[in-house]
């Protein structure tokens, strides 16, 4: 069989242990060939392609981003974009499709597959907010480099007796800001899930300067809104599936804090660097047994479905489940954590 593999959205650590774990069994287990798609799924409606072997995806099991390039291309934005991937597919002889992906990848995917094309999706998101899997392979990685990010920005804070706000990434979902922040002990921490009360942010942190502390840590999601709805963006373009570029809040956090408290506040966006780098143990391990399990699934004909970590085991589940409704912290879990803030 030869099988197709690509990867969009934006980049994860993790992403080439999936290619690399997938050709490898692929080739020694089942004796397929493979193709990789250029930069997602504008690869694919291109026809732009590389050929996939052993020796190309030799040492890269450690490495950040992703070989194959990525883009956050909507195959349904472009005309007849699935006659085009069918296209492709046919005139290349590949008998079916892996796409390593988000909602939006895996969204695209979903329907092409509804549309009678051979795809099967792996999940991968920072963000770690796809349904249908207790865990996304690049959110662990993001999590130790945002947790060691406030660690050391807790000195600095207690030099200079500053209020230090974090921004970290989460559109949808504020799993990074909620365990970064527990774990880096933040002293207020927003997520998108419950819009925040700037006026119970600055009580809870004139409580603890009451408390004798000079300093304190924010933590917020990019996509954190005041119960005003004022969301943070950088601009109004919107990409292929629909988003708005998120971005500012930290930054209005910081004006906020200081005219209402007289505090001094700084804000620190951690942006891209919480998603490249080199993957974490547990991501590297995660991300090897999803394409190892894909490629089973792909030899067994099981289109429109995916691997997803259930427990501590991987179990292939519809690929549809994986986008049928964001995975967001649950309003206990961060009640419990929010006895913590002050």
């Amino acid at each position: 069989m030869r099988i197709g593999i690509l990867t969009g959205g934006g980049d994860c650590p993790g992403l080439n242990a999936v290619i690399r774990a997938a050709v490898r069994k692929g080739i020694d287990g089942y004796g397929n060939a493979f193709v990789g798609f250029r930069d997602g799924w504008r690869g694919v409606l291109e026809s732009d392609y590389a050929e996939l072997t052993i020796e190309s995806t030799r040492g890269i099991l450690h490495r950040g981003g992703t070989i194959l390039g990525s883009s956050r291309t909507n195959p349904y934005k472009r005309e007849d974009g699935a006659a085009k991937v069918r296209e492709t597919l046919r005139g290349l002889n590949v008998e079916g499709l892996i796409a390593i992906g988000g909602e939006d990848t895996l969204g695209a995917a979903s329907k092409l597959h509804e549309d009678g094309l051979p795809v099967l999706g792996v999940p991968k998101t920072i963000d770690n907010d796809l349904g249908a899997t207790d865990q996304t392979f690049g959110f662990d990685t993001a999590l130790q480099i945002a947790t060691e990010a406030i660690d050391r920005l807790h000195t600095t804070a207690e030099s200079h007796r500053r209020t230090l706000i974090v921004e970290v990434m989460g559109r949808h979902a504020g799993w990074i800001a909620l365990h970064a922040g527990v774990a880096g002990g933040a002293d207020v921490i927003l997520v998108p899930e419950q819009p925040f009360d700037i006026d119970e942010v600055c009580r809870l942190l004139h409580r603890r300067v009451a408390r004798g502390r000079v300093f304190s840590i924010v933590v917020v999601a990019e996509g954190a809104v005041p119960v005003d709805g004022k969301v943070g963006t950088t601009g109004e373009q919107l990409d292929e599936f629909g988003h708005v570029r998120l971005g500012g809040i930290g930054h209005w956090l910081e004006g906020e804090i200081e005219r209402r408290t007289g505090f001094e506040a700084r804000a620190t966006v951690l942006g891209h660097v919480q998603r490249g780098g080199t993957p974490t143990a547990f991501d590297r391990v995660l991300a090897t047994r999803f394409g190892l399990a894909a490629i089973d699934a792909a030899n067994e004909r099981r289109w429109g479905m995916m691997p997803a970590l259930r427990g501590t085991r991987i179990e292939i589940v519809p690929l549809a489940d994986a986008v049928a409704q964001l995975r967001t912290v649950p309003v206990d879990d961060y009640d419990a954590f929010s006895m913590l803030f002050g």
